[in-house]
């Protein structure tokens, strides 16, 4: 299984569970305000900017748009930390963690996170745990509402919300029916995110897998350095509500709803049952049925029939 097709279905798995979006590879920054577009084979989001750098600003001012970013008001808001986030796909089972007898002198019992899954066989399945993650989000209200206009953002996805973490555990099954087990040692975790550290002691990950399709880390220094979880709004097609007689009602969730994967339902192996180049009537059709307003008809699958 090619890596990008391996990104693409667990992306999509955890999309189907959260309604938000995966990173396949949490060391690479995401950040509140980037906007892009979806790789459609690996399912990566392709940054081309962020709405809060200073050369947007710039052509906002240049196209009449007017609305200073800089104003507390409208910079990222950032939440609590929260307690360790476990997220389990379709066709997971999250069990107790049991100490078996090959693994009772490792000092798990312990640990701060520990928890076992049993993925269905002959299916891939989809975990993700963040330890301790914060969630940064634009605020509600006009700021989307007015940057909706810029040229910039066209067709474009942008990044509402994201969560990061001093530690993540990413595993994708093999489709073997596997039973995964995972713990976080807690005799070391820094002050910094509520623990005391102890006599120098490693902190890492343990689990009992060594597969192609596991990612795990945790920052040393307690550091918020990855981004496991992001979510995506794209910017509504606002002519369509314009010819629906919508324009003078639209929301911020009208002209930014969240949007579906990209992509045709994908097998097993993360592979599309059939490659197309969605158009912007395709995309406004699905994201009509998404919201409820229109049955969902692909032009495509139609001229496939």
């Amino acid at each position: 299984m090619p890596d990008t097709a391996a990104s693409r279905k667990f992306i999509d798995l955890i999309l189907q569970t959260s309604s938000k979006w995966a990173n396949w590879d949490p060391p690479i920054e995401i950040k509140v305000g980037h906007f892009g577009t979806i790789d459609r084979t690996s399912g990566e989001l392709e940054v081309e900017g962020n709405i809060y750098d200073a050369a947007f600003q710039e052509s906002l001012n240049q196209q009449g748009l007017k609305i200073d970013l800089s104003d507390p008001s409208f910079q990222p808001i950032k939440g609590a930390i929260e307690e360790d986030i476990i997220m389990c796909s379709t066709g997971v089972k999250k069990g107790d963690f049991s100490l078996k007898p090959e693994v009772s002198l490792l000092n798990l019992a312990s640990a701060s996170v520990k928890a076992e899954f049993q993925f269905q066989d002959g299916k891939r399945g989809a975990v993700l745990v963040m330890h301790k993650p914060q969630q940064q989000y634009i605020p509600q209200g006009r700021l989307l509402g007015i940057v909706h206009k810029a040229n910039e953002l066209k067709d474009k996805y942008i990044v509402n919300s994201t969560f990061t973490c001093p530690g993540y555990y990413l595993y994708l099954s093999n489709k073997s029916g596997e039973r995964v087990a995972l713990a976080l040692t807690a005799n070391a975790l820094p002050a910094a995110i509520g623990v005391t550290a102890g006599g120098g002691a490693s902190v890492d990950w343990w689990t009992n897998v060594q597969a192609a399709f596991l990612r795990k880390a945790f920052d040393k220094a307690g550091q918020y350095r990855y981004t496991p979880l992001y979510s995506l709004k794209r910017r509504q097609n606002w002519f369509q509500r314009a010819f629906r007689g919508e324009e003078e009602h639209m929301t911020e969730d009208d002209l930014w709803p969240n949007c579906p994967a990209p992509w045709d339902p994908l097998d097993e192996d993360g592979n599309e049952d059939s490659v197309y180049e969605e158009t912007d009537e395709d995309l406004f059709a699905r994201q009509s049925a998404v919201e409820g307003s229109l049955p969902f008809t692909s032009s495509v699958a139609s001229e496939a029939t």
